[in-house]
């Protein structure tokens, strides 16, 4: 085990690294922050920030010389990276695992080795792969193979000619091409797995999105038991197939009341945010306990919850000119609970913060947490 007052490190500087550092703050620990943004949100409030690039060797080296353990925010740092440091100190999850997630032709590959339930879906490697594709794929989602979030580097195609088009502007890099769904409703399973191989989830959360981005995630999901338990089941043995260790978030498609696996996070997930509210321990503190040899904890959740996103758009009027929300229309509602990243600049669909609303049926809290996200003046519906 790795006990405070131990220092950790974790490499990225968002706002999941930002609740990391507080929660591992609350445990004990010391926490240093490699990004190489000056004004990340997790390197205002670490012990220490790097402000340097996740290959510079300097850097690495101190967090070798200095930390006991190291983990990450998100999967697009180098594996490189993470392999440097996996020969010198503990990592988690392992570089091996992230190559997995970064990567979606590896992931598919992945999921389809291993017989786990997935979309149809074609790599293409170059423009002379598309007049090949299967017309079965059609109406379908071209999304590159690397450095895709958030809804960016997509783009849906109903023809190999508009295909061609869209990989034209994705600029020779490698894509996957996977087959539209129609879809029952968006789920995610967040776990957490140690190095014994014992593993705890969280609730399953519905999820919806707007734009490609994360809107609302409600915790428990609206599906069955059955359904709810098969997810928390595929997505622990995924975690096993990867020898994970850390928490892992698995996004599932849920289509004709069937699973299909989207697509993984080696990381905690934005749609867990909810357990900094509802749940006897956030997925943070599972990150911080898996990282260091810890227990785990069994997960509970203590009341049902609706988390909302709060992107930049908030942050400007109809007009286009920027202020600040009135966050009194937030504070005012019972059993609301608002978090805000300390992102210095607000800009359209970025991530500024979010809130949650809980209480003890999700009947009762869903109507008041759209309401808020009304408020905000996010008018889009959610069903």
């Amino acid at each position: 085990m790795i006990l405070p007052p131990a220092i950790l490190a974790i490499l990225g500087g968002g706002q999941l690294g930002r609740f990391f550092v507080a929660v591992a703050h609350e445990m004990g620990y010391a926490v240093w922050v490699l990004d190489p943004d000056a004004e990340s949100p997790a390197g205002r409030v670490a012990d220490r920030h790097i402000v340097a690039s996740y290959d510079d060797h300097n850097a690495l080296a101190a967090i070798v010389s200095h930390c006991a353990a190291v983990t990450t925010e998100f999967e697009n740092v180098p594996a490189t990276t993470l392999a440097f440091l996996e020969a010198r100190m503990p990592v988690s999850p392992s570089a091996e695992a992230v190559a997995v997630c970064q990567n979606r032709i590896t992931e598919k590959n992945f999921l389809r080795a291993h017989g786990f339930p997935h979309g149809n879906f074609a790599i293409i490697q170059s423009a002379a792969d598309i007049p090949a594709l299967d017309n079965s794929l059609f109406p379908g989602i071209l999304k590159v193979a690397c450095f895709g979030y958030d809804g960016k580097g997509q783009a849906i195609v109903n023809t190999a000619k508009e295909t061609l088009a869209a990989y034209k502007t994705f600029k020779g890099k490698m894509v996957v091409l996977e087959k539209k769904l129609t879809l029952d409703c968006e789920i995610s399973v967040i776990l957490a797995r140690d190095r014994s191989g014992n593993v705890r989830s969280f609730p399953v959360a519905e999820n919806q999105h707007t734009n490609g981005i994360l809107d609302v995630s409600i915790a428990p999901a609206r599906v069955s038991v059955q359904l709810a338990e098969e997810a928390r089941l595929i997505a622990a043995h995924i975690a096993a197939k990867l020898a994970y260790v850390g928490v892992l978030a698995v996004e599932f498609f849920v289509s004709s009341g069937r699973l299909l696996v989207n697509e993984m996070a080696p990381r905690p997930h934005n749609s867990g945010h909810y357990t900094l509210d509802a749940c006897t321990l956030s997925q943070y503190e599972q990150q911080v306990r898996a990282m260091c040899g810890l227990p785990l904890h069994e997960p509970r959740a203590h009341s049902a919850s609706v988390m909302v996103n709060l992107l930049g758009d908030c942050w400007f009027a109809a007009n286009g000119k920027a202020r600040e929300p009135d966050w009194n229309a937030l504070y005012a509602v019972p059993n609301l609970t608002l978090r805000l990243y300390g992102k210095r600049h607000a800009r359209h669909g970025r991530k500024m913060g979010h809130f949650t609303v809980v209480g003890a049926r999700l009947e009762d809290v869903l109507p008041v947490a759209l309401a808020a996200r009304q408020a905000m003046g996010i008018t889009i519906a959610i069903a």
